[in-house]
């Protein structure tokens, strides 16, 4: 149905919206009394699973525990999300007895649901139920039952699940983080499961492969000129050259800011030792450095390049700004 202009002139979206957000804040807030003796023995029930967790809910409550299913198989839990509409044309068979459910609805009565609670007692699988009806056949037969009652949605019908769906995804986080942590689930073992992408590579992806090596390394003995230290940064385009003295180890750098201050002072550029204008105190990182942490050291020392060297201080290649973030490390 279409508002009128008159309609739309009135109306206060930001007070509308306002409104949502405050119901639905005051319904999670409230259920932090929730987190009880049930809750414990839920945690309790799902960490002592061998088999995987299978997430179940129809309608909104299901997208819901698909969500929380991807939660809990990116967190140390395996677990997937069953369809309970398909479940009784064959899907049921994905659950074995080493399988723990959770199942979401609100009402406590969908007959989706109801109609697995037979087969998951014939197979003695535990259940743990997330409904809003502690009164409901879902919730007295779950063998774990967590209150998500609320006092109303945030749709001023009362009918578009809102408030009742975002509790119940609050309580799945609060369920697969309490997991995470008492599996002593670490971030390398988060970033094996989330290889892809830039949170990946910042956990997984090291700089071996990235960096400059070989005749790509620009690089020049501490007795060359300032000229010829010119040349080489031109010519390697990494906008620096190392330095090194006569026993092939790294004396310093020679960068684009040094440039800039040879310019400033005049200096000149044939008659100058290039130790006089070199960066000597230049920072220098070792193979096999996660790239996140060497993005970390640049992002410290405000620099664009680092010199990786060996156990015998010998320049082994160049890591510069641009490969880590050609790499998608951000």
């Amino acid at each position: 149905m279409a508002c009128s202009q008159l309609v739309l002139e009135r109306l206060n979206f930001c007070a509308l919206g306002l409104a949502v957000i405050q119901t639905e804040a005051q319904a999670v807030f409230e259920l932090q009394n929730r987190i009880d003796a049930r809750f414990d023995s839920a945690c309790k029930l799902l960490l002592a699973c061998t088999g995987r967790i299978v997430v179940t809910g129809m309608g909104k409550s299901g997208h819901i525990a698909k969500k929380i299913a991807a939660t809990f198989a990116s967190t140390g839990s395996p677990a997937f999300f069953m369809h309970p509409g398909e479940a009784s044309h064959g899907d049921v068979g994905m659950i074995t007895k080493q399988d723990v459910v959770i199942a979401l609805s609100h009402s406590g009565n969908t007959n989706e649901i109801l109609a697995l609670l037979p087969i998951l007692k014939r197979l003695d699988v535990p259940l743990v139920a997330l409904t809003g009806n502690p009164e409901s056949i879902l919730a007295k037969t779950a063998t774990v039952s967590l209150d998500l009652s609320i006092k109303q949605e945030a749709c001023p019908l009362g009918l578009a699940p809102t408030t009742s769906t975002t509790v119940a995804l609050v309580m799945g986080d609060a369920l697969a983080i309490a997991l995470l942590q008492a599996r002593g689930f670490s971030a390398q073992d988060f970033a094996l499961s989330h290889p892809g992408g830039s949170l990946g590579k910042k956990l997984l992806l090291r700089i071996d492969g990235l960096y400059h090596a070989g005749d790509e390394i620009p690089i020049v003995l501490e007795s060359a000129s300032i000229t010829e230290a010119l040349a080489e940064v031109n010519n390697k385009k990494l906008g620096m050259t190392c330095i090194v003295d006569a026993r092939g180890k790294l004396a310093g750098v020679y960068t684009d800011g040094d440039i800039r201050r040879t310019l400033i002072n005049q200096y000149d550029i044939q008659t100058t030792p290039l130790s006089q204008v070199m960066t000597t105190n230049c920072r220098t990182i070792r193979p096999g450095m996660l790239a996140a942490e060497a993005l970390s050291i640049m992002q410290k020392h405000s620099i664009t390049s680092l010199v990786v060297i060996d156990e015998e201080q010998t320049p082994q290649a160049v890591l510069h700004l641009h490969d880590i973030l050609k790499a998608g490390v951000i």
